[in-house]
């Protein structure tokens, strides 16, 4: 699979099948995720891979978390206004994914599963978080996450894998922390989850949409 073709159809999974990942697997994208750019080659992020019994742990305690109403307290708080036409984008992107699903606007039920299927991790068999020490955490730091992450996330789907970058897999750090030994003196930044996709599943499969060039970039000559 040549570049521009992963980029072009590796998609966020949101249902995926029970089998196991080899850890081999996870080790030889990992082994070439390591060659992500950093600002001045840092390498600032810190992976912890959580699998098997603790991360069913986690995912039962994480959805029980938001069940009781508690409320999520990530160590970098999420923005609470985007730009009118970023909300446009996100508020379309669900829509597209509870269309998928069969979920009616009104169905306050559908909508509750779903939110809870979600904080499950989509019940995906493998989790990645990526932290970075307190000390040099800024936006700096962060950018190298994200630029591990997506490498991490194009190597997976070239293994026939699916990954979901997903926040609400940090929401609550205090059991990432007491479950996965994450030290106090990191900040954990971000989760991606991993699997196999089931391909029959729609939500695996609706039309996908990206902005127009022309509407984020600028030419000058």
């Amino acid at each position: 699979m040549d570049i521009e073709t992963a980029i072009r159809e590796r998609r966020s999974i949101r249902k995926f099948k029970k089998d196991p990942i080899p850890e081999e697997m996870i080790r030889e994208i990992l082994d070439g995720a390591r060659w992500s750019p950093s600002w001045g080659n840092t390498q600032s992020w810190e992976l912890h891979v959580i699998t098997g019994e603790i991360l069913e742990t986690l995912k039962k305690a994480n959805r029980q978390k938001i069940l009781d109403g508690i409320l999520p307290s990530p160590d970098i708080e999420m923005p609470l206004e985007w730009p009118d036409r970023m909300k446009a984008r996100y508020m379309g992107i669900g829509k597209s994914v509870l269309t998928a699903l069969d979920i009616a606007r009104d169905d306050r039920e559908g909508r509750q599963r779903y939110n809870t299927d979600m904080f499950h991790l989509f019940d995906a068999p493998g989790l990645i978080i990526a932290a970075t020490d307190k000390a040099v955490t800024s936006r700096y730091a962060l950018l190298d996450v994200g630029l591990i992450l997506q490498t991490i996330c194009l190597l997976a789907h070239g293994k026939g894998l699916g990954s979901c970058i997903m926040a609400c897999a940090i929401a609550y750090p205090d059991l990432l922390r007491s479950l996965a030994h994450i030290p106090g003196d990191k900040t954990i930044a971000m989760g991606v989850v991993l699997g196999w996709p089931d391909p029959e599943a729609p939500v695996n499969r609706f039309k996908r949409s990206r902005a127009a060039l022309d509407d984020f970039v600028t030419w000058i000559k």
